[in-house]
């Protein structure tokens, strides 16, 4: 049961009586015909067991983007339901209105619309509707949470899709509207023309040719239906923290750009979140689904604090095609102790494989090196002076330097050893490393090295 402002108002007027007439008979009768009358609207509300709630909402919504739903309503008693409705979502799920008023007459039903702007990605869930069911007169309701069971799934926003553009201009001009007189590596058949003056003539067919009674020649594409792997690190690496933002959202925003340019390239692109085992899968996605497949496997990626299992990559390759491929790994070299199970297993990867992989740079850490100082640190000192057993702020920047300067020289001796075991490293802040990433695939298409 459940009482209204309405209530609260009438009970109040007791204290009329009492002031007036100077005794409190007056108001305790006053408060026993107000609580009579909040019995017999509880009474006369509609009975919450015959309502029905349905729901007619999106299974897929975007993180910082607006998704629209439908609530349904439906009175199968024979009152009429008086409703105050609140939906039990979790708060990142956006949910808005936080309540509806419905008036639903007996056996009928009634429609609100409802919206979503989630701001955190994954799996977002509502056990059921919350629905006080109001009495004619408006004082007391009965109260009730309706089974209603509902799932969001909020997928990466995918802010590195403006990089998009630009990559598959670039890939146009790498093998769709122009086409290659000359076979290289890389390269498969594509169609026969006339031949034209100034073309090369080690591209002529000569069958053809003969066939024709006309010069042929052969035109040739780089070769499409490769295979690209991505491996998304969501283990200890991606845990890490990034201006304001865990590292596994950079890997999820590379994945994603990768995997729509790959499959813009009509290459099939696989896709494998890690940790200490894998957590999500997706194999063989096409130009028409990789966005959508991809983001429902990432949207419910979260980075836990366990080592990334990469001796089980290899197997996990191998487990996907047995024919060469570009297999990108996704996660960070910071320094040997943390990246030697990764460089452990590159020189079994490249020996059959072309090898991407990726190091996310902290731009703190860079600042840092370069002598800049944080504003925290650039105010005054603490009243009272400098305490003469503690470092002075000039040696605490110096410190800072050489800490900063040490860990960047880390990362780049880590990166020198995975060049030597023959993958690319690519290696920027959160925002430069998905369209790098995208420029080492299309190197490597136009390489012919997949």
């Amino acid at each position: 049961m459940a009482v209204s402002g309405r209530f609260v108002a009438l009970l109040a007027v007791a204290v009329v009586p009492t002031v007036l007439l100077g005794s409190g008979l007056g108001g305790v009768a006053w408060v026993c015909v107000v609580l009579l009358a909040a019995v017999l609207d509880v009474v006369l509300a509609a009975d919450l067991a015959r309502v029905r709630v349905e729901r007619r909402m999106p299974g897929l919504a975007r993180r910082d983007t607006t998704a629209e739903g439908t609530l349904v309503l439906a009175n199968d008693g024979s009152r009429r339901l008086r409703a105050v409705v609140r939906d039990l979502w979790e708060p990142s799920a956006g949910h808005t209105p936080g309540r509806l008023r419905l008036d639903v007459p007996a056996g009928e039903r009634r429609t609100a619309r409802v919206r979503f702007a989630p701001f955190r990605r994954g799996r977002r869930r509502s056990a059921g509707v919350a629905v006080r069911a109001f009495g004619p007169l408006g004082l007391a309701a009965r109260q009730r949470v309706v089974p209603a069971p509902a799932e969001l799934v909020v997928t990466p926003p995918f802010r590195s899709r403006r990089h998009l553009p630009s990559r598959l201009a670039r890939l146009r001009e790498l093998d769709g509207e122009t086409t290659l007189q000359l076979r290289g590596h890389g390269t498969e058949f594509d169609s026969l023309r006339d031949y034209v003056r100034g073309d090369d003539v080690r591209s002529i067919d000569w069958r053809a040719t003969a066939r024709r009674q006309d010069l042929v020649v052969r035109t040739w594409r780089p070769e499409r239906d490769r295979r690209v792997i991505v491996v998304v690190d969501s283990g200890r690496a991606g845990a890490g923290r990034v201006d304001d933002e865990p590292r596994l959202d950079t890997f999820i925003e590379t994945a994603l750009l990768l995997g729509a340019l790959a499959a813009a390239a009509g290459d099939r692109v696989d896709l494998a979140v890690l940790d200490d085992a894998v957590r999500h899968r997706v194999h063989g996605a096409t130009r028409s689904d990789v966005v959508q497949r991809f983001g429902s496997a990432l949207a419910l990626a979260e980075p836990g604090l366990g080592a990334t299992d990469w001796s089980a990559v290899p197997a996990l390759v191998d487990s996907v095609t047995t024919a060469r491929a570009l297999v990108v790994l996704v996660s960070s070299l910071d320094s040997v102790g943390s990246s030697a199970d990764l460089l452990a297993v590159l020189p079994r990867l490249t020996r059959r494989h072309a090898v991407v992989v990726t190091s996310v740079a902290d731009p703190s850490v860079q600042r840092m090196a370069t002598g800049a100082v944080d504003g925290a640190d650039a105010g005054p000192g603490r009243r009272g002076g400098r305490v003469p057993s503690l470092p002075g702020r000039a040696d605490r920047d110096v410190y800072r330097r050489a800490a900063a300067e040490r860990a960047l020289l880390d990362a780049d001796g880590v990166a020198d050893v995975a060049r030597r075991a023959g993958a690319e490293v690519v290696r920027g802040g959160p925002d430069a490393v998905p369209p790098l990433v995208a420029d080492a695939y299309l190197r490597a298409k136009a390489a012919g090295r997949l």
